[in-house]
């Protein structure tokens, strides 16, 4: 077991990329409009099957069809805020929770009708080559995935924190009608952060499926949940606190590998979610807020 720890701490980190991104849409989403998006894992597979499109079927490379199922992801989260989520803004959030739901559903088996349900192997775009070090063997897709999901956290907290229309995400995030009357489109910056995370959504997809070399319509349902464990482990709402969710997430259930423990990673990080919720039910990085009656 201690001679595995320093490759299975490896292999979480990777894993935890992949989680981390997805749940950036999350916690976007949730803390911009307070809707728990449970069609966010959907769209990460969506992002996968684009890919698979892009590099089989239209003989695009590697990056440019990474770059092209960001896009069509980013307009697929678009459309289905517009349609799904937009006008049941001012209804429950039950109502909206359902939606979500049906929406992932919808998705999930239309892939299914056009697709069946069967796996398929995603193309190898980019041959795998492996590294020793020491006790610790890495391949350079692992770097690749590792590079670009860093890469693509760093740039999505750039145009949090620099950009004019980053401004108006955290101007809408704290009180839309404030937002609204200072001039900001609300409807515009809600579709913009539908369309961010649904972009590091489908770049998560593609990563995935080149790392596993395996695609089918129901893989969103597992990752996507583990994702959302992993933006409320970190503080659902924040986004560093949504990356160190997903890379604590991704360690601990290769570290459940490392002891022995694979049939129950997923129940481990259940117990973890049901752990912190009761010890800490802000996250890691969140604050108790107290709300005046």
């Amino acid at each position: 077991m201690l001679a595995q720890l320093p490759q299975q701490l490896v292999n979480g980190i990777i894993l935890g990329s992949i989680y981390a991104l997805l749940a950036l849409g999350y916690t976007m989403v949730y803390g911009i409009i307070k809707l728990i998006n449970f069609a966010h894992g959907d769209i990460f597979m969506m992002g996968a099957f684009i890919g698979y499109w892009a590099i089989n079927g239209l003989h695009l490379n590697f990056w440019i069809a990474l770059i092209f199922s960001m896009v069509l992801t980013a307009i697929l989260g678009m459309v289905i805020e517009f349609l799904a989520y937009r006008p049941l803004r001012n209804s429950t959030r039950i109502s909206a929770l359902i939606t979500a739901i049906g929406v992932s559903f919808l998705l999930e088996y239309t892939m299914v009708f056009f697709f069946g349900s069967n796996k398929r192997s995603f193309p190898q775009a980019i041959k795998m080559h492996s590294f020793d070090l020491g006790p610790v063997t890495i391949t350079n897709i692992q770097l690749l995935i590792l590079a670009v999901a860093i890469v693509l956290m760093i740039g999505l907290q750039l145009i949090v924190k620099q950009t004019k229309m980053g401004k108006a995400m955290r101007a809408v995030s704290v009180d839309s009608d404030a937002a609204q009357l200072m001039g900001i489109n609300v409807d515009s910056t809600i579709s913009f952060t539908f369309a961010l995370g649904s972009a590091l959504a489908g770049a998560a997809g593609v990563l995935i499926a080149l790392y596993y070399n395996s695609i089918d319509p129901l893989m969103g349902m597992t990752p996507g949940i583990k994702a959302f464990v992993a933006a409320v482990l970190g503080g659902i709402g924040l986004i560093p606190g949504a990356a160190i969710g997903g890379f604590v997430i991704g360690i601990l259930e290769t570290l459940s590998n490392a002891l022995g423990l694979s049939t129950y990673r997923d129940a481990i990080v259940y117990a973890v979610l049901i752990v912190i919720l009761l010890v800490r039910p802000a996250g890691i990085l969140g604050k108790n807020v107290k709300e005046k009656v």
